[in-house]
């Protein structure tokens, strides 16, 4: 899903747990004049899989980023699979606890779990499958208290496929893909848990409308959104990224991408216009916290360094880092 491709450069030990009050509230269009905080920074566990949860978590917590988006990508618990499925029926309730202790020790709150399987396949005894698959980490969820979960709808590609309508916009998919949701609905329900769906513009939530538009049709408080601006760059503006999905975000990825382009760059490498989209995301979902994707251990602290420095020069903050205690 990530592969990086900017070495580490000097950066300040910034704290990433931060939300403090902009004193530029008047730039932010949809609570000008008023006090905004602005979001909580974390990290995606994704990018570092030679580490250890423990490592891991001892890390990020030294650098006072206290916010994770937990992926099973680490070396003690490898079972990240994209766009499919993996079999974790090892990861018991005991074991499930200890890898959430693990981070919740060091002070690193868990925002959510990644699953991004793929819920668009033709065939329904994958398609049911994977929504099993889906259970299975909301029960691992269920162990380690954590109530949201992260996806895209999945990505299908049918070999020897003659030219035509993609699969993902097939009028056909489209209504396979909203009782697919529906039915995922009904599994959080069960579990007390929120589905987070991540549009991309190469797939079937190819825009901020289309994702609207299939929220919508879901109708389900437990399914929402999650934005990465990287993601529709080449099809929306931020203002209409924000404007269409607002109410149903409840995170956010902060990596970048390059226009006309396919692969994704960590945050600041890229055309997104950062400090528009931290004046956005701190207007409009001060509740949803800004995950850094596409980061590992040679450059994650640059991408933390240049996301604080961005809130700072945006809103005339401090230098971004922790008070001292």
């Amino acid at each position: 899903m990530c592969e990086h491709r900017i070495t580490r450069r000097e950066a300040f030990r910034a704290g990433a747990a931060v939300a403090l009050p902009l004193a530029g509230a008047a730039l932010l269009p949809a609570q000008a004049g008023a006090a905004v905080k602005a979001p909580t920074v974390g990290v995606s566990t994704l990018g570092f899989p030679t580490y250890t949860n423990g490592q891991l978590a001892q890390e990020l917590a030294a650098q006072g980023i206290l916010t994770v988006q937990l992926f099973l990508s680490q070396s003690d618990s490898r079972y990240w699979v994209y766009n499919g499925r993996s079999d974790v029926s090892d990861m018991t309730p005991e074991r499930c606890k200890a890898v959430a202790e693990t981070y919740r020790s060091a002070g690193i709150a868990l925002h959510s779990i990644g699953v991004y399987t793929n819920l668009i396949h033709p065939d329904k005894g994958e398609r049911k499958a994977n929504l099993a698959y889906f259970e299975a980490m909301m029960r691992i969820g269920d162990a380690m208290d954590v109530r949201s979960f992260v996806t895209e709808a999945g990505h299908y590609n049918a070999e020897g496929a003659a030219a035509g309508v993609p699969h993902h916009f097939q009028e056909a998919v489209w209504n396979q893909m909203v009782a697919t949701g529906k039915e995922l609905a009904r599994i959080a329900e069960d579990h007390g848990a929120t589905v987070l769906f991540e549009p991309f513009f190469r797939g079937f939530l190819a825009s901020a409308k289309r994702t609207r538009l299939f929220l919508e049709a879901v109708d389900s408080p437990r399914i929402r959104a999650l934005l990465d601006p990287a993601n529709l760059l080449e099809v929306n503006d931020l203002e209409e990224m924000f404007t269409q999905l607002g109410p149903w975000i409840e995170c956010l990825h902060a990596k970048d991408r390059k226009l006309h382009v396919d692969r994704g760059v960590p945050a600041g490498q890229g055309d997104l216009d950062y400090p528009q989209f931290v004046a956005q995301a701190a207007a409009r979902t001060p509740h949803a916290p800004l995950i850094l994707e596409y980061v590992g251990p040679d450059d994650y602290e640059q991408a933390v360094a240049m996301l604080q420095d961005t809130i700072r020069q945006r809103h005339g903050l401090g230098d971004g880092r922790p008070a001292a205690s």
